[in-house]
């Protein structure tokens, strides 16, 4: 068998219960072995709303499924089978591909995302929210109430950069993204 990877277009918004869906239909027509693993591509990302931190997974490709399957153009009956099942599923659409025919995924586009997906699990991105020149309210700390524009994001560190008016002199200052919320 060679199990290669596949896009899979479904119903943006619905792809963990379409994924489920899909893994059920192929156990139930014996069609596991074929499609042994279907997945939504996401990272994991520190979000901060409404004052509250908390971490979400942020799906990298919105309406796609990837399925690691054993099916060929010219594939036997299973694969052929396996292939029908996929597309039968409810809010499922068709494999990426020209002509209906799949098209799998080159072995760097896969590398690339199954480790985005592993590195986010073990260095959270931190989604600020904020932008380059954007007005911000300093919520605590030394130079809490002051206002400032934001400079610079390092979403790596969770930092903030803000140019804050001291004595009529504009300082940077460096703050943590939580200690900060847009005017």
């Amino acid at each position: 068998m060679a199990y290669r990877w596949y896009f899979v277009r479904c119903q943006s918004g619905s792809e963990d219960s379409i994924r489920k869906q899909v893994e059920l239909r192929l156990k139930m027509a014996g069609l596991s072995d074929v499609v042994p693993q279907v997945l939504v591509p996401f990272e994991r990302v520190t979000d901060l709303k409404g004052g509250k931190k908390r971490v979400v997974n942020r799906k990298l490709y919105p309406g796609y499924l990837m399925l690691q399957a054993d099916i060929e153009v010219d594939g036997d009956e299973r694969s052929t089978r396996a292939q029908g099942v996929v597309r039968e599923t409810p809010r499922v659409g068709d494999f990426l591909g020209g002509r209906g025919e799949p098209v799998p995924l080159a072995e760097t586009e896969v590398t690339s995302i199954l480790m985005r997906m592993s590195d986010t699990e073990t260095n959270l991105q931190v989604n600020i929210g904020l932008q380059k020149g954007d007005m911000v309210k300093i919520k605590s700390g030394p130079f809490d109430g002051f206002d400032g524009t934001v400079d610079e994001i390092a979403p790596d560190k969770g930092t903030v950069k803000v140019v804050v008016t001291i004595f009529g002199r504009p300082t940077p200052v460096e703050l943590k993204y939580w200690e900060v919320e847009p005017v």
